[in-house]
This record gives structure tokens, C-alpha cells and sequence, in this order.
């Protein structure tokens, strides 16, 4: 039970901090920081990309910072129309965020495996999540809950990604860091979800 509540407490903190880290790239006026600076002029010109950047960087800080919230089971019960409602807009950010997420992917610095496992993630969490909406709008609880721990599970590879970068980095070099955490930040996430389920759904 301890175990639980600083974790769940833990995992709020750092989804608060890196949801609200997109407001840097609009406050900042120099465009080499961040996942901007491994990114050519041409790139950074183009429209398309601008407008896909800034969709998956604000709507996946949204699906992150308030996505927590969700588990909060005393919340929940308390106040059902609460939970409905912020979970529409995260289903909405993670939606947007993972669709524009699956076209950054392709642009993704380090070749066909950063490639690849950014536009995995991005695919796992879309479905994820609107499989998650579409099964509760049925009436299935228990699958809806099994895919938001998924959803959300993904979700928090913005978390774990700044997490492992600098930390692999200096110990693989910064290129092929990058490519192992393109899947590294998200994969072990996906596991620890099934496990979770694995033990709160035991019974069921």
C-alpha cells in the first residue's frame, strides 16, 4: 500500500514537471535547444512539421499532466462526471498528440530504428487509447481500464525517455543512445502495464 502511494505520487510529480516542459519551446526564443537543435533549417522551416511539433508537444503535455489523475480511485468514485470529463480530453490530446507523434517520427534523428520505434510508439498509443474511449462508450469497464493503464503506460515515455538520456549518453555516445531509447522509453513501460493489470485483475 506504501509502495503504491509513493509510486503513484512519484509518477504525478514527474508528469507534472515534463507536461508543463512544451512551455519552454514558446518562451525560449532560440530554436537549437531540445529536439530542435538535431533538426536541419530546412526542416525547421517547414510548415507541416511546425504545426505537427507543436500538436504532439502541447497535446501530449496535456494527455501527460492530467492523465494521472484518472487513477486516483477515491477521485473517481467521488466524482464520476469529473473523471468523464478530463478523461474526453485526454482521450482527445492523446489522440492528436500520437497521430502528429507518428508523423515527428519519421523525421527522428538516428536512421531507420529511431524511426521505427518512435512511430511504434506512436501507433501502440493511439489505439490504445481509442480502443480504450470506444470499448467504455460499449459499456466494458474492465477492458477500458486494462487499455488507459496501456494508454497512459505509453504516454509516460516523455517522462522516461528524459529519464534514460542522460543517462545512457554518456556511456553509448548520444546517436546510438538514441536509438536504443526510441524503443527503450516506451517497451519497458508497456511491460510494467501488463504486470500492473496482470496483479490488479487477478481475479477477474
Amino acid at each position: 500500500m506504501i509502495l503504491r502511494k509513493v509510486s503513484y505520487y512519484l509518477i504525478s510529480i514527474c508528469a507534472f514537471l515534463i507536461g508543463l516542459y512544451p512551455i519552454i519551446y514558446f518562451v525560449v526564443p532560440d530554436r537549437t535547444f531540445g529536439l530542435l537543435a538535431s533538426k536541419s533549417k530546412e526542416l525547421l522551416d517547414n510548415n507541416l512539421w511546425n504545426t505537427m511539433f507543436y500538436t504532439h508537444i502541447i497535446f501530449g503535455g496535456i494527455a501527460l499532466l492530467i492523465g494521472w489523475l484518472q487513477f486516483n480511485k477515491k477521485l473517481r468514485l467521488k466524482n464520476i462526471s469529473f473523471h468523464k470529463k478530463v478523461g474526453k480530453i485526454y482521450v482527445i490530446s492523446a489522440l492528436l498528440s500520437s497521430f502528429s507523434g507518428f508523423y515527428m517520427g519519421y523525421f527522428a534523428t538516428g536512421g531507420i530504428i529511431a524511426k521505427s520505434g518512435f512511430m511504434t510508439l506512436a501507433i501502440v498509443w493511439f489505439l490504445t487509447t481509442f480502443f480504450g474511449f470506444t470499448t467504455i462508450k460499449n459499456g466494458n469497464v474492465i477492458k477500458h481500464q486494462k487499455l488507459m493503464i496501456y494508454s497512459y503506460a505509453v504516454c509516460f515515455s516523455a517522462v522516461t525517455l528524459r529519464i534514460y538520456l542522460p543517462l545512457l549518453s554518456p556511456l553509448l555516445g548520444g546517436l546510438p543512445a538514441y536509438k536504443l531509447i526510441a524503443w527503450l522509453c516506451w517497451v519497458p513501460n508497456t511491460i510494467t502495464a501488463y504486470l500492473i493489470i496482470k496483479y490488479q485483475f487477478k481475479t477477474t
